[in-house]
């Protein structure tokens, strides 16, 4: 009896010496102040209020900075003359150097802080998201430096502004890419209202860049229009006017080099537009972490690795997606970018399309059942990562299933029985039910609760360990609990292993696939202003507008699906 009390004595004191650290956990805490609220007599409502009045108020910053340069991109597109091209990279130009000075001093001072980052969200800035702004941030770098190769050359009728605004924008591409990738997890717990307005900024800032982005891809795609027009037009056929016809002031001299940057900033301009949109996202999940305080029963102690043991069909038939798109790729590049683009090379990209986009859906929809035959609770815990992921899902949606309603209200109002015409209708339709089918299958699976593996069985004992000590529970029950969670488990693991391995299959391919899906159009393949039957039915002003904002929505439809899937590959 005087062992059993000892023993008990010493496991009672081990617990209450672990209870004892967690008030010294409490006071770190830095609650939140705002002087609307400090007759508030609760310190834990005080804080409540005080997060919600910083968020209001960080996020009135960021419209009104969004808002004016909205105001200045507008005023150059439809009068040039008032507001130039250079009047607005001074404008961002200014916004990024205050972006990088609130980057600065949370590098080398808010981070630094005492207490500062007492919590990491585990969920936020995956290692596929850091990884796509490292590689997006290398290609816009070297995207800035032919710019400025190309500026240089043609210094005679370039402004020097065209020369300092890309070198500024390699600092900011450069700062931002190492602050995003070593503090997009913290949950900051200092300076809440200064480092809400700092990435407020810094959002807007990169939001109005992709706009800038996105406007200048226009002018490239309908000089590269009206080029074609011209040809037409010394071949003796009728061009479709248009009014924003001007001759180029600046001409490439006849050298190599620049050619080569005139190619290369063609080539890399899409990756620009992706950056921009990739790092909002991140610097969005940053916002909402601050003040964020994670409950250590939230954190996961194992994080699901990515392993290829089990697949075999999703990627052998998403390898052979991958290969026949490349190949249909490079076809319609050398027929589609000639002199006269040819009828057979948009029938061979949408007939590539009408084909996978069918076998996309039904295995979408195949993996939607799998998950509601496989009863996994929901994961109803609070996660800013992945209620984010579900907007940029649903939102980045809407550009390709605008443009696809765009093109069918066309096709069938013109002449739906002609061959290229039903194509793009059937493409259409068929695009709009994939995006619709693949959400949903993404969606669920990145709301349903994480299976262990069996290998993680003996930490979940020790855990379990822990938990019986706090409760004060005898060795005896403890037992008993141990044998019920692992009987149930190895039940559980056997009846549901083939439904895991199917949704591993489903989301490899669906990877595989959104990849090719995400190449095709981001390296110049645009079917959709090309073939000229939407262009001819809208107006060449109006299908512009409608494709240069649903194609870039569309393109990072494409790669956040594939950081989605991934999600879903590995916690299945």
């Amino acid at each position: 009896m005087s062992g059993n009390k000892i023993s008990k004595q010493k496991s009672c004191h081990h617990c209450k010496s672990r209870s004892a650290s967690a008030p010294q956990d409490t006071s770190r805490i830095h609650y939140e102040k705002f002087w609307l609220y400090r007759h508030c007599s609760s310190v834990q409502q005080r804080d409540k209020q005080a997060q919600k009045a910083g968020q209001l108020f960080s996020g009135l910053l960021a419209m009104n900075v969004v808002f004016l340069g909205c105001a200045f991109i507008s005023s150059m597109i439809f009068n040039h003359v008032a507001i130039t091209l250079a009047e607005v990279w001074i404008l961002l130009s200014i916004l990024k150097i205050l972006s990088l000075c609130w980057i600065f001093y949370y590098l080398l001072g808010t981070s630094r802080q005492p207490h500062a980052v007492l919590h990491r969200d585990s969920h936020a800035g995956p290692i596929w998201i850091r990884g796509s702004v490292l590689l997006f941030g290398c290609f816009s770098i070297l995207l800035n430096v032919f710019h400025i190769g190309y500026s240089t050359i043609l210094i005679q009728c370039k402004s020097k502004v065209e020369i300092l605004f890309p070198s500024i924008g390699i600092l900011f591409i450069c700062t931002q890419g190492f602050f995003l990738w070593y503090h997009s997890k913290d949950c900051i717990q200092v300076q809440h209202n200064f480092t809400r307005c700092g990435l407020m900024l810094t959002i807007a800032t990169n939001l109005l860049l992709w706009l800038l982005a996105v406007t200048n891809d226009t002018i490239h795609m309908e000089i590269e229009s009206q080029l074609r027009e011209v040809e037409q037009r010394f071949a003796g056929k009728a061009p479709f006017s248009h009014p924003w016809n001007k001759t180029a002031l600046c001409m490439c001299p006849n050298t190599t080099i620049c050619k080569v940057f005139q190619r290369g900033y063609i080539l890399l301009y899409p990756f620009n537009t992706e950056y921009s949109l990739v790092c909002c996202s991140v610097l969005y999940v940053m916002w909402k972490n601050v003040g964020r305080r994670i409950s250590h029963h939230h954190v996961p102690h194992t994080k699901p690795k990515f392993k290829l043991q089990g697949v075999v069909f999703g990627p052998l038939l998403g390898a052979m997606a991958v290969i026949v798109g490349t190949c249909v790729f490079m076809i319609y590049q050398i027929q589609a970018t000639g002199s006269a683009p040819s009828h057979q090379a948009f029938i061979i990209y949408y007939s590539y399309y009408i084909v996978l986009l069918p076998l996309m859906s039904v295995v979408a929809v195949i993996g939607t059942i799998i998950h509601a035959v496989e009863k996994k609770e929901l994961d109803t815990l609070k996660n800013p990562t992945r209620s984010l992921d579900v907007v940029l899902l649903m939102g980045a949606a809407l550009g390709q299933i605008g443009m696809s309603y765009f093109s069918i209200v066309a096709l069938v109002a013109t002449n739906p029985m002609d061959l290229l015409n039903s194509l793009i209708l059937s493409y259409s339709v068929l695009l709009i039910f994939q995006n619709i089918t693949q959400n949903v299958f993404i969606i669920d699976g990145l709301h349903r609760q994480h299976l262990m593996s069996p290998d993680t069985e003996e930490e979940m004992k020790e855990e379990q360990n822990h938990e019986a000590c706090e409760r004060q529970v005898s060795i005896l029950e403890l037992g008993q609990e141990i044998r019920k969670v692992s009987l149930s488990y190895i039940q559980s693991y056997s009846n549901l292993s083939w439904k895991r391995r199917a949704l591993r299959e489903i989301s490899f391919f669906l990877v595989l696939c959104n990849i090719i899906l995400w190449v095709m159009p981001t390296f110049g393949a645009h079917p959709v202003f090309e073939n000229g039957l939407e262009k001819s039915f809208y107006g060449y002003s109006t299908w512009f507008v409608i494709v240069n904002f649903g194609l870039p929505l569309g393109v990072f439809y494409r790669m956040h699906s594939v950081g989605g899937l991934l999600e879903v590959y590995v916690t299945a």
